[in-house]
Order: C-alpha cells, then structure tokens, then sequence
C-alpha cells in the first residue's frame, strides 16, 4: 500500500534505523518504510547501535524489534542525550518493549503489532514526543477492579504529581515495580528515565559501585570509570526494589543522598548533585526489621513519606478473571496462543491461595498456553498443585457453570447456606418420626445438640447404603453434594467418609 502525495509530504522524517536481531523480520520493517518514502537503516548488534548514536548525523527516527545481549541502561542513556527528540517504534516482545519504556520514557515510545500497515507507521512516527494529558490518563496502572486495586490506582495518582519518595510494600509478586512504573509515567519527570535496581540481588561490596558509580581503578576489575545508577537516573526516578535486603553500611551512604541529594562514584571525593525521585519497595516489614536492628529506623521514615501497600492476589480474587484476559493478551503479543479458561476452571483457581501472587499466576497462563494451544483450558489441564482431590470433591463442577469468577465464590456460599435453611424447616415442619421428640422432657433439652446428634446419624447411615460414595449419600438425603461436602467436614467425617473420592 503506497501513501497518497498529501500523506507523504506530511511526513517530516527521511530516514528510519531499524534495530533487530530478526534480519528477516527487519527487512519487512524496511519494505514498510520504503512505502512511506522513507530510507531504512537495519541494524543487528548493540555495538552497532552504539556507533549509530554517537555519528554526528543523527537520525530522525528508530524502530526496535527484539535485540539481544543489550544493555538498555547504559544504551537508554545514549539514547536519551544523543537522540532526545526522535519518536521511537516498539514492535517486537513485550519484554524488549519494556525494557525500551524503561529506558528512554514511556512517552517517546510507541508500542505497534507486527506486522503493521503503511499508514499505521505513518501515525506513530508523525505523534510528538511531548505527553498529552489523555497519555498522563492512560498510564498502565496494575489491573483489576476490586476495592483494593481502585484504591492503589488512587494513591499512585495522587502522589505522581509530587517528588515525595514513595515506599511501596507487599508480597513477592503483587506487582510492587509495575506500581512504581505507574508512579514515574503519571508524573512530570515521565520523559526522564526510570531505572531499577534489586538491593538484594547484588553482592554488598559491590552495590556501592552500582549505584554510586566508579572511577578507573577504583577497585580490581575497574578498568573503566563508569556511571552508577543515580547518575543513569538523573531527572527521573530511581527505584530500589528490596530495600530491605540493603546492608547497614549501604543504609548509611542512602541516606546521606536522601538527606543531602549529594553522593561520590567510589574512588573519587569530588561531590556530584543528583536529581532523582526515590521509589523503593519491599516484602519485608521494616518495622520489625527496625527491632532486630537489621534497618535504620532513620532511614525508613525518610522512604516511608508515602506508603502503598501492595494487597495479595487471595485478597482480590475478584480480579482474577481480568488478570487472565490481561496475560492472555500479553502472551498473545509475544506470540504465543491465546488462553482461554473454562468458567469451572476459573472457579478452581479462584480457591488457589496464590502464595507467588501475581507473579505466579502469570507464569500460569504462560505455562497453559504452551500446553494447550488453540483451545479452552478446562479443570484437567490445570497443574495438580491447583486442582488438589479435596477442593474438586467441595466444589460442585458437574454443572455448566457460566458465571463470571467474581461472582462463583458467594453464590456458591449463598446456595448452600439456602440449602441449610430449607432442610431445617424441612424437619421442623414434618410429622413426628420415630427418631424425632414427641414429648418434651420436663427438664427440658439441648435442641441444638440433639439436632447435631440426629443429622450425624441419618448422615452416616446414608453413607453406609451408599457404599461410601458421596454423591450417592446426597441423593439419599436429598442434598446438593457440596452441601453434603460441607457437613462432613462439620462433623469430621470426610476423610473417613470420602476417602475413596478424594
């Protein structure tokens, strides 16, 4: 498809770089470019890039694939000083997409699908660089619609406009840095770069370097001066991800650049300032930490100015299915199949007390869409660990269930709780039976306890006919099987009882 002259003309840009280990991939790129009127210059290898950037005749535009052995952060530098003003094409994974937004800001990149139409590239590449308020707007916030979540979404938005630091807290994998990226691109250092750092993932003797930076010499193995990750970050935001994995002597050093906004590379005393927003986030509780002695009190109020506590996925098991659709989505841009759950799977998984959290359920849909291409995922494709013998014997599956996630837990409580209420009237409304109380006894009785004892016995006796098989007993006593489940349990029966089924 060729552009029209009026469409062709209103393209300022002349010359695009294409940066893609996927040679073919990158020719179809340069055919599209060819189409606009625009000359292609296709780019494999970091070092290649790097030379690109520091010619003097910079170009007007660059296009990422997917690239590897990159080093973003010292390329997104580059980037941002040389090449401040070029739009940017993202169109390969994902992940290469992200690290990209990290990089150079989430403003100057523009996220297409391979493979896109002529027109399309014409759109991205002719938008400003400058943010508009509809872009502020549409920040990636972490994705849900439970009480929680809103509330989340509402304090990022509330302090992005602000440099206070942020501390956010929550289990390993609720999405503590996808909140902090949220924080960075709603707030006005959004062009500025956000770089994160793992504390706890860093040896102690070498974090210093890592964040402060060096000179040549500094230490064995410092053959070059090189820049730390407050300087990378300048103007923008730094996050520290496991703060609380931080050294004391490392808390120390934080500090003083929190306090007075002045750091040394190592092997130099030469003060440099910095300009950076502090973000940083933990599963720990400092204030215990604080107890052992393991962190500064001092320092945890100057991070604590602004807390965002991150809740677990079992809390908000109302999100699942969005956190489904969201992954699928995802998996699908990175090529993979689309995943599709089974409304009587989602109410599996919606038992599961996700102790990897958010984290863990998207290693989930990734796993199921290599498992189970092209199709619905149901209750058997699900690994054992989320699908254990006792939670499909409570659960009622042989029902075409059709019911959003949301909404399968309480009407499930809510069924067998109306169940309960009719089976009492039941009794309390029929005729005397052998087993019932003609006569009240003159020193009276404990109904509640008499009552137990009769259901216990009607209850075993209907699983002795039944051979021991629940569903069978249920049909005897006239229940819904999860019921039956449910007074088993009250009565510690139901490993005895529904062994064979479990």
């Amino acid at each position: 498809m060729m552009l029209n002259d009026t469409q062709a003309r209103s393209l300022t840009i002349q010359q695009a770089v294409v940066y893609d280990s996927d040679t073919g991939r990158a020719e179809k790129v340069a055919e599209v470019l060819r189409e606009l009127s625009l000359e292609p210059l296709l780019i494999d290898h970091c070092a290649l890039m790097r030379a690109m950037i520091q010619t003097p005749n910079n170009p007007p535009a660059l296009l990422v694939g997917d690239v590897a052995d990159c080093d973003w952060v010292e390329l997104g530098a580059a980037l941002r000083e040389q090449l401040s003003d070029i739009p940017v094409v993202a169109y390969g994974s994902a992940s290469v997409a992200e690290q990209l937004i990290a990089a150079v800001g989430a403003p100057r990149v523009r996220r297409l699908t391979f493979p896109f139409k002529p027109a399309v590239l014409g759109t991205a590449l002719r938008m400003p660089a400058q943010a508009t308020q509809a872009e502020i707007n549409e920040v990636a916030m972490p994705t849900g619609s439970s009480a929680a979540i809103r509330d989340v979404t509402r304090l990022i938005r509330q302090v992005a406009a602000h440099d206070s630091s942020v501390l956010i807290l929550g289990e390993s994998g609720t999405g503590k840095e996808l909140a902090a990226r949220a924080v960075h691109e709603a707030s006005p250092r959004r062009q500025r770069p956000f770089v994160a750092i793992n504390c706890g993932a860093i040896p102690a003797e070498l974090l210093e370097s890592e964040l402060f930076g060096h000179e040549k010499g500094s230490f064995t193995g410092a053959i070059a001066a090189r820049k730390g990750r407050f300087e990378i970050a300048e103007g923008g935001t730094l996050f520290l991800d496991e703060i609380g994995d931080m050294s004391l002597p490392m808390q120390v050093k934080l500090l003083r650049v929190l306090q007075e906004r002045v750091f040394e590379r190592v092997g130099n005393h030469t003060p440099i300032r910095c300009n950076v927003r502090i973000i940083a986030a933990t599963h720990r509780n400092l204030e215990e930490s604080i107890a052992k002695g393991t962190f500064r009190e001092d320092l945890f109020y100057r991070l604590n100015v602004f807390p965002i506590e991150m809740p677990a996925l079992r809390t908000r098991i109302e999100d699942l299915a969005m956190l489904v659709r969201d992954f699928s989505e995802r998996n699908v841009a990175e090529g993979r199949s689309r995943v599709e759950l089974t409304a009587r799977a989602l109410k599996v998984l919606s038992h599961s007390p996700w102790p990897g959290n958010v984290r863990e359920l998207g290693n989930l849909i990734e796993r199921l869409s290599i498992l189970c291409p092209n199709r619905q995922v149901d209750v058997s494709d699900l690994p054992l660990k989320y699908r254990p013998a006792d939670l499909l014997a409570e659960l009622d599956l042989s029902a075409d269930l059709a019911l959003p996630v949301e909404t399968l837990e309480s009407e499930l409580e809510a069924e067998e709780a109306l169940d309960e209420d009719r089976e009492v009237m039941s009794m309390l409304s029929s005729e005397p039976s052998e087993l019932a109380v003609v006569q009240l006894p003159p020193d009276g009785i404990d109904l509640r306890d008499h009552l137990f004892t009769i259901e216990r016995d009607l209850i075993q006796q209907a699983l002795s006919r039944a051979g021991g098989t629940v569903a069978h007993a249920a049909r005897l006593l006239k229940l819904r099987r999860t019921t039956l489940v449910e007074k088993l349990r009250k009565f510690h029966m139901l490993n005895e009882a529904a062994a064979s089924e479990l």
